[in-house]
């Protein structure tokens, strides 16, 4: 199909005025930030890589790996410096899609939910949803990439339970199927016609192509919401089709990267062929770090990957934003964000109803975005979790620490806390980007660190676990994932020997 433009639609300019009536009255925005009729419920891509860290993305200052379409976005838009993910994969997932804290929605830890079963999942009917929010507001609504938080063969109907309209993911290996192990060559994905092998393929391009194609039928006044989980960076290290002859864990992992960006590029692309690009909104940024043992370059400092830990460089995400026409460009923002912050800020921005029932923890920074604010409503961001989980002896899925280690920082000063609560460290991120020096005990800080624990000590003394109504036992439930075992924390994490 031939690509079609939206059309402008004066009908926008009654949204835009109920959304300003509703922000204002929220406390979120002074009598001058209304949207504008073109503002009004903006296209939203959201492009989320898996295991990335800022180390390798040419805009932040990562040097020896070529990231064109990524640093043309920075140029053309927003680029921030202080935006946190939570430190692995599900926490991450788990936060961005409901808005709320690890501590709140129960996915502290990883559960690898077609791999181990034990009938925990993501739960439509316990969760708030992002795609959902979207949808609510009128909005179509494609994934494409990685799932790992549902088994298809048990929920096939849970995307569109979800929100999502149209969906070709790669669920995660399914334990008892060997196929569903490949993500890149011959990769195993799902779509409404069921799950297959993608013979002689290379998944993340199936993944991109499906994207493509969607926005190709956008061809009416409806608004669309992307949700783009890539499939790259991620492990195992492979060969690319414009990196085939790549040998090196080095050599695949930069190859990895560079031909993510060009996927990214692609969608760009087609945004400009299609028309679409003046009206939509695209976010790129990562899930967490870079995988551990892999290092590159950052403005000539070696950063080393740190994927599960809570360091800046396993949790602060390079994040990126460009909207010509409604983001402004060649921008670069200290505006503290996290991952809960989203679903609160695409409601806003598509004029849509938060869920009714949650606590959502997230604050929208849209007005920062549309240059009605200079910066975000945040004083402070935070980020916890990681490393497996276990059950308990009725089977059910529970978090390994009653109350799980955590950072939280402002834009100069970072606390952690340990999991009896206790105040472990405080960082100067101005002075000791690498975090290697323990200030907690200098007087000059008390200040600081007071105003931190205040923050710390707001928050729940148990940490939720998974929230879900279990699904039926089956033969290839793990039969002991560390149960009761309380395993994964060895100390802080460290870049270096500590101070």
């Amino acid at each position: 199909m031939s690509c079609h433009q939206r059309p402008p639609e004066g009908s926008h300019v009654k949204f835009a005025l109920a959304a300003l009536i509703a922000t204002c009255a929220a406390g979120l925005c002074g009598p001058a930030t209304a949207l504008s009729a073109s503002e009004a419920q903006p296209n939203i891509i959201f492009i989320m890589v898996d295991d990335l860290g800022k180390e390798w993305v040419g805009c932040y200052g990562g040097e020896d790996t070529a990231t064109p379409n990524i640093d043309e976005m920075a140029n053309t838009g927003m680029r921030f410096e202080n935006v946190y993910s939570m430190p692995q994969c599900t926490p991450t997932r788990a936060t961005l899609l409901t808005g709320q804290y690890p501590f709140r929605h129960g996915w502290v830890n990883h559960w690898d939910v077609p791999r181990w079963g034990r009938g925990c999942h993501f739960d439509p009917a316990k969760n708030p949803s992002i795609g959902r929010v979207l949808k609510s507001a009128g909005y179509n609504t494609c994934i494409a990439g990685k799932w790992q938080i549902n088994d298809f063969r048990i929920q096939p109907e849970v995307l569109n339970e979800l929100g999502f309209d149209e969906f070709c993911m790669w669920t995660g290996y399914e334990s008892g199927v060997p196929a569903s192990g490949k993500r890149y060559w011959d990769p195993y994905l799902f779509t409404k016609e069921g799950s297959k092998t993608y013979t002689d393929q290379f998944g993340p391009d199936v993944c991109n192509q499906f994207i493509l194609d969607f926005l190709d039928r956008q061809k009416s006044a409806t608004p669309f919401f992307v949700y783009y989980p890539m499939i790259l960076t991620h492990g195992p290290l492979t060969t690319t089709p414009k990196h085939p002859d790549v040998k090196t864990k080095r050599e695949k992992f930069a190859g990895m990267v560079e031909y993510m960006d060009h996927l990214v590029g692609n969608v760009v692309k087609k945004l400009d062929d299609c028309g679409l690009r003046k009206n939509t909104i695209v976010i790129w940024t990562t899930d967490n770090g870079s995988p551990s043992g892999i290092s590159n370059k950052l403005n000539g400092r070696v950063v080393r990957g740190a994927k599960g830990k809570t360091l800046e460089n396993g949790s602060c995400q390079p994040f990126v934003i460009s909207a010509p026409g409604i983001v402004a460009a060649g921008k670069t923002s200290d505006a503290l964000v996290d991952f809960t912050d989203l679903l609160p800020t695409f409601a806003e921005l598509a004029e849509a109803k938060l869920p009714d029932g949650y606590n959502i923890d997230g604050q929208s920074f849209a007005p920062l975005l549309l240059g009605k604010a200079d910066d975000g409503p945040r004083e402070w961001i935070m980020a916890m979790g990681g490393g497996a989980g276990t059950y308990d002896k009725n089977g059910r899925v529970i978090n390994v620490y009653r109350y799980r280690d955590r950072v939280i920082r402002d834009k100069r000063f970072k606390l952690y806390a340990e999991t009896d609560r206790s105040s472990a460290k405080l960082v100067d991120l101005k002075s000791d980007p690498a975090e290697l020096k323990n200030v907690i005990g200098d007087e000059q800080f008390a200040a600081v660190l007071a105003r931190l624990q205040k923050v710390e000590a707001q928050f729940p003394a148990e940490d939720a676990s998974p929230r879900y109504n279990a699904l039926p036992a089956q033969d290839w439930d793990v039969k002991q994932k560390n149960p009761g075992r309380k395993q994964g924390l060895h100390g802080l994490p460290s870049n270096g020997r500590a101070k």
